[in-house]
């Protein structure tokens, strides 16, 4: 039985009664920590907004929800992907994995995209950061959102390594797990940015 195998079983296999926390102790404290900071920076829009609300509207119609929805979309099917990558693994089919940690890559290479090419847009028409207090928060937020991406997609190519490793020690497996539950943060963050910026009233 390869160590793969006896990494999934040990998880597939452990009693209702045991707790189990996916990943390693360290991914925790920093998923944490960061979602801390963002919760901290949402209140603060939020408070800014309430100052303002007429200014924050009048701006907030120049965002393009489409793009904010496309985005939406992509990350929900990546966090599905990843989300399916390790019930993959834990069940012992690991010749889909590799193929399922690169469709979530992709849709994060999208959301990218995307994101680039609405800052372009955004900026070309002169809304910038310095344009007023809404624009400054949408830039700052998004922007730390979109570097939180960057860094998920360097994540999740050591875990396109890993799945294409013939054996995954526990270890390993659980930097598997804490990878995913990263990704399902910057998904999280995504999730909550979206209605925030681009639909609250």
């Amino acid at each position: 039985m390869s160590t793969i195998t006896r990494a999934a079983d040990e998880k597939v296999g452990r009693p209702k009664t045991e707790q189990h926390v996916p990943g390693e102790v360290g991914t925790w404290v920093f998923i944490f920590g960061d979602m801390t900071i963002f919760a901290i920076l949402f209140v603060t829009y939020l408070y800014y907004r309430a100052d303002d609300p007429k200014l924050f509207d009048a701006s907030q119609k120049h965002l393009d929800q489409t793009y904010g929805a496309v985005n939406t979309l992509l990350l929900l099917l990546s966090s599905l992907l990843v989300a399916t990558a390790v019930r993959a693994v834990r069940a012992r089919k690991v010749q889909i994995v590799p193929w399922l940690i690169a469709g979530a890559f992709s849709c994060g290479l999208a959301f990218s995209g995307l994101k680039i090419a609405e800052w372009h847009e955004k900026v070309s028409h002169g809304l910038k950061p310095a344009t007023n207090d809404f624009y400054m928060y949408y830039f700052v937020l998004t922007g730390l959102h979109w570097f939180h991406l960057i860094i998920g997609l360097f994540v999740l190519s050591f875990l396109f390594y890993l799945a294409r490793k013939p054996e995954m020690s526990k270890r390993q497996f659980g930097f598997f797990e804490g990878g995913a539950c990263f990704w399902h943060m910057v998904d999280l963050l995504w999730i909550v940015l979206f209605p925030l910026l681009y639909l609250v009233k």
